[in-house]
């Protein structure tokens, strides 16, 4: 299951204390101080691990707590340093603290780390304090606090393709025929409740990865239906394919279907309403062979497009081509192992 938020508790450890002690040696009566200096707390540390693709993992158990630093001790010795604590995230995590909403970071790069909780520098023991008019000095300096904070986590899930239409509009069943992908699948609107990765294999050295963004409606750049959740991550695709269902139950002209969904884009992000656009005629397995190409001219003339792009999810008609489409918009180069 996706889950792209969660609230986050991290306190990292606080800084041990510097120790008071004095050499006690055969033949030294008076042993100078040597008193260690306490050890570091440990840090919470985010760490992007692109083996993950969602934020479940944290959500299970959201306190995240660094050990603390040891105590000085002595004979000089110093004390132990609090261990670290990793929190591993997908890429794609915006990081925001919950109190100001301010955004701290977005970690977008495998093994890319983010201290999020700064652990107590260790204090000074009573060796630091010895002068030539305090022989003995009894002062130390206790470990720094514990640092802690409430964080907000947001994923943006960074594909290469994001299918975008109405609700109902096929994008479930589509990621279904080129994937390994399972999204729920009926028909009526809204099914999806939640965006949904697949990875569609060309051929040995190419692959694609799509994000099935559930049905947007009219007014979602103003938080309507499923709004603003779900548009942040269509901004991490290099770019978009727009699904037309050709029939829709409702009787709604495609033509118009597609201005709706482009008015969002464009009032939500300019930038995003930019990105390059595939639009794909679904859902033609539902008219008549002899009517299809009457039909589907007609609609993509109105929306200047010569060579209309066709396909079925249901029954896997023109599915290639329009992979082979996405391919040329993204320019992929093959690597290694793939």
């Amino acid at each position: 299951m996706l889950v792209d938020r969660a609230r986050i508790f991290v306190r990292s450890g606080k800084g041990g204390n510097g120790c008071v002690s004095f050499r006690r040696e055969k033949y030294v009566p008076k042993g100078g101080p040597n008193g260690g200096d306490g050890g570091d707390g440990g840090d919470v540390v985010l760490v992007g691990d692109e083996s993950l693709d969602t934020l479940l993992t944290v959500t299970h158990r959201p306190h995240f707590r660094a050990e603390h630093g040891g105590q000085g001790l002595g004979s000089q010795m110093h004390g132990a340093n609090g261990e670290d604590k990793i929190v591993k995230v997908p890429l794609g995590t915006l990081v925001y603290d919950e109190e100001t909403s301010e955004l701290i970071a977005d970690i977008s790069e495998h093994d890319q780390r983010l201290v999020v909780a700064k652990g107590g520098k260790g204090g000074f023991g009573n060796e630091h304090f010895k002068s030539s008019t305090n022989q003995a000095p009894r002062e130390t300096t206790p470990g720094e606090p514990i640092d802690e904070h409430t964080l907000r986590l947001e994923l943006k899930l960074i594909a290469d393709i994001g299918l975008v239409g109405l609700p109902n509009a096929g994008k479930s069943t589509l990621l279904s025929a080129v994937s390994a992908a399972r999204p729920k699948v009926a028909d009526y609107p809204f099914t999806t409740l939640q965006p949904h990765l697949g990875i569609a294999e060309l051929d040995a050295d190419r692959r694609l990865v799509l994000a099935d963004i559930p049905g947007l409606i009219e007014g979602a750049a103003d938080g309507a239906g499923l709004g603003h959740r779900f548009l942040r991550h269509i901004e991490r695709t290099s770019a978009l394919v727009h699904l037309l269902d050709v029939l829709p139950e409702d009787c709604s002209d495609p033509v118009e279907n597609y201005k709706t969904i482009r008015g969002e884009l464009e009032r939500y992000s300019p930038e995003l309403a930019s990105k390059q656009e595939l639009i794909v005629f679904n859902k033609i397995d539902l008219l008549p062979e002899d009517e299809l190409d009457q039909y589907v001219g007609e609609l993509a003339t109105q929306l200047g497009i010569e060579k209309p792009l066709m396909c079925s999810g249901a029954t896997h008609a023109g599915i290639r081509k329009v992979l082979e489409h996405c391919w040329s918009m993204v320019k992929k180069q093959p690597q290694a192992g793939w």
